[in-house]
């Protein structure tokens, strides 16, 4: 594994204060500058950010420079070599931690110590606001938006704005057509694994999910849910028309005859459509492949 290294050059930052040669120079300087480092001796040129330490202002300092360490597969940039010796299993497919409970391998220990709450149970990180708890800290910091309504995660193509950077990586897939997760046993390839997963059931017959009013089973909990709103008789979506909708999705639909959205575009005529149902049965007139 080749690993490229550039130089980094970085500055400290002097103390200002003179320093009196009496013979103990060398003496007060150390104090000074141990002095200096207390209230934060070093300061960051780019954004004026200052550390007690030398070994976190230079671990700061490379996140204003391109990245030291290059992926030689896909050219990714990393600031710390460890980082890149962990993306590079990626590549190679290396998974050296594994779980001792249910042999679930993972690319770096992190990963298996955030698993492990699983099995243990063990959720640290828990919400001033509701209550609920977490394993990973980052998890409870993206849920915190919820009650704070931040979006800072913006598409450029469309605006919509996504309370974690995972969320906008899969929405810009509507944009690009990318379709990461490809089904081995029939070609169809997916935007989310979720999906694949939910899908992979359709080969295999699995429907592990089943309704306690009528017995009927299905491949995932998100169509169970639907379903039972069948037994419940209730519309629990409402628009501020007042129109409700048994399912999000539909009331989705049904708002953009307010907005005037209409993200679905035909690529043969360019013609727009609020909803992917629309767009498949328009594209039949170009393709004159008959309704199944």
């Amino acid at each position: 594994m080749e690993i490229k290294e550039e130089p980094c050059r970085i500055k400290e930052e002097e103390t200002e204060e003179p320093i009196e040669d009496d013979g103990n120079a060398q003496t007060f300087r150390h104090k000074q500058a141990g002095k200096t480092a207390a209230i934060g001796a070093f300061r960051c040129s780019e954004c004026g950010k200052t550390y007690k330490h030398k070994i976190s202002f230079n671990t700061h300092m490379r996140t204003h420079t391109r990245g030291m360490y290059t992926c030689t597969h896909c050219g990714k940039d990393f600031t710390v070599k460890g980082d890149l010796i962990v993306h590079m299993r990626t590549h190679t497919g290396e998974r050296p931690f594994t779980c001792t409970q249910c042999n679930k391998s993972f690319t770096d220990k992190r990963k298996l110590k955030l698993h492990m709450r699983l099995h243990t149970g063990i959720r640290p990180h828990t919400c001033t606001q509701c209550g609920r708890s977490f394993i990973d800290k980052g998890n409870l910091t993206v849920h915190m938006r919820i009650h704070t309504g931040e979006k800072p995660y913006t598409c450029t193509q469309c605006g919509k704005s996504f309370t974690d950077k995972a969320n906008l990586n899969v929405h810009m897939r509507i944009h690009t057509g990318e379709r990461p997760y490809k089904c081995t046993e029939c070609e169809k390839s997916f935007a989310h694994k979720n999906s694949l997963k939910i899908h992979l059931l359709s080969h295999s017959g699995e429907k592990p999910f089943s309704c306690d009013q009528c017995g009927k089973t299905f491949i995932s909990a998100a169509y169970l849910k639907q379903h039972l709103q069948v037994h419940a008789a209730v519309k629990p979506h409402m628009c501020f028309c007042g129109k409700s909708y048994k399912k999000m999705e539909k009331l989705k639909i049904h708002q953009r005859n307010h907005t005037g959205e209409r993200p679905y575009a035909c690529s043969h005529c360019g013609k727009s459509f609020a909803s992917s149902k629309s767009l498949k049965r328009h594209e039949r007139r170009h393709t004159e492949e008959k309704p199944r």
